[in-house]
């Protein structure tokens, strides 16, 4: 069973995150260890297996970048490991950018920090707006090589924004 079918969801990019959580909570609730205190061993044992399962599914499709690296997977597409490449321009820009956090990282009240946070955020929802642009179109292994490489720049841009946010 995948992580969709676990929580009762269809599976694709496209996902609310109310009815992500939605699904978890009525699902959590009938598999929770708590209600199965007084079961037996097996019972408890099975309970604990299916909360864990049910958590992890949660926590991969509630973020939508690892929602769309497991998609991903699922559909026959590179995994990480496979495809590491990134065009050259925009190693450069992230290089750039990266010297840009140091400076700014020390100055958090600061609209130059505020305004940096803002670009890689709205750069990051971009991404995420490819993304999904390029599973709506699934049909070709190039798609799929396609949204490899932007969640590869998803990653360094999250990197990025945890960069800033570093102490």
């Amino acid at each position: 069973m995948n992580h969709f079918d676990r929580l009762g969801l269809p599976t694709q990019f496209e996902l609310a995150g109310t009815e992500i959580e939605r699904q978890y909570l009525q699902r959590s609730r009938a598999v929770h260890p708590d209600f199965f205190q007084s079961g037996g061993n097996v019972e408890q044992r099975a309970s604990l297996d299916a909360s864990s399962a049910l958590n992890e599914s949660y926590a991969v499709l509630k973020d939508p970048f690892k929602r769309a690296d497991y998609l991903l997977g699922l559909l026959g597409g590179p995994g990480a490991a496979e495809l590491k490449q990134m065009p050259t321009a925009f190693l450069e820009e992230m290089l750039e950018l990266r010297m840009e956090i140091d400076d700014v990282r020390e100055q958090p009240d600061s609209p130059v920090f505020a305004a940096m946070e803002d670009q890689l955020q709205k750069r990051q929802a971009g991404l995420l707006s490819q993304i999904a642009t390029h599973f709506a179109a699934i049909d070709s292994p190039h798609t799929k090589t396609s949204i490899r490489q932007l969640l590869n720049a998803g990653k360094y841009m999250q990197g990025l924004l945890r960069d800033l946010y570093a102490d």
